[in-house]
């Protein structure tokens, strides 16, 4: 049962493709990491990476595991820096 449910993943991770528009690059804002957050700055970041939605996770922030290939997620630390920009 579980070797089927593994082979059932597999097969729909290879159908998972990458929409042409809206599809996010985290590597073209990995310049903010070390940075503190500024939200008044989300629109340059979202066009920047291409990404059509963000959402900002601190260390306390409760967040769905939905990947989502135009979303621009913002690690950030208690203080408000940004330790890790990744898609999903």
């Amino acid at each position: 049962m579980i070797a089927r449910s593994l082979v059932a993943l597999l097969l729909l991770a290879g159908c998972a493709t990458t929409p042409e528009g809206g599809a996010c690059r985290a590597d073209r804002a990995q310049d903010l990491v070390g940075k503190p957050w500024a939200p008044a700055g989300e629109a340059a970041v979202l066009k920047r990476t291409g990404a059509r939605a963000l959402r900002v996770i601190g260390p306390d922030t409760v967040v769905t595991m939905d990947y989502r290939t135009d979303r621009l997620n913002v690690e950030t630390d208690a203080g408000g820096i940004v330790t890790r920009l990744r898609c999903g």
